[in-house]
């Protein structure tokens, strides 16, 4: 069950509307889903507009990633261990991210967005390796639409047991997230099948005159 504590928190947001989600998952006291979930829910008593709620949770989801990129890429790794805990990143959190930045490379960004722990800290390791900010919004904004969509959705269709949203969806985000993979690995396959490949030409001795 959801602490009376979240739940305020929740229906503090829930009175700020779409500005509400916006900050909710901008600032992420409170996991995603939960806070989806409940925007769902609003939007299933008709009090906010559904592509609204989505705009605001991809906008927001998007921020906050951001604000992690940004940690990474100007303050580096021992800023964000001595400063991580202020914002609810846990040393175990950058260790497991960078490792599967290091092993799957950017499209990481995009499939680490489904994954446990992992999900919460993949940006940090982007901004340290200096990932194209651009590269980096598309990636995430690509992994936040879907993840925004189906919790909201959820969150409409359960109503009044919106708060079982997490026990629901927790077995099938593993396999998501491996599929999702397998998509990213077979576009970076053809991507590199079909661009041709750089040639350079060594500067050769001259040969002596005979």
């Amino acid at each position: 069950m959801i602490s009376q504590l979240i739940m305020t928190i929740l229906n503090w947001f829930a009175e700020m509307g779409y500005m509400g989600i916006l900050l909710g998952l901008m600032v992420e006291i409170i996991p995603s889903e939960l806070v989806l979930g409940y925007g769902g829910y609003v939007v299933g008593l008709g009090k906010m507009n559904f592509w609204g709620a989505v705009l605001a949770g991809v906008a927001g989801g998007t921020m906050a990633q951001l604000f992690l990129y940004w940690a990474g890429y100007y303050g580096g790794r021992p800023f964000l261990l001595k400063y991580g805990k202020y914002i609810l990143i846990k040393e175990n959190h950058i260790v497991h991210a960078e490792e599967w930045f290091k092993r799957y490379g950017v499209g990481v960004v995009f499939t680490a967005r489904f994954i446990p722990v992992v999900r919460h800290a993949i940006s940090i390791p982007a901004g340290i390796a200096r990932m194209s900010v651009w590269k980096f919004i598309f990636y995430t904004v690509a992994a936040v639409i879907p993840w925004t969509i189906l919790f909201l959705t959820l969150g409409r269709i359960l109503g009044e047991n919106w708060q079982q949203i997490r026990e629901i969806t927790e077995p099938y985000l593993i396999p998501a997230a491996g599929f999702s993979f397998i998509l990213i690995m077979l576009y970076i396959l053809w991507k590199r099948r079909s661009t041709p490949p750089i040639v350079t030409v060594k500067k050769m001795g001259r040969f002596p005159d005979k």
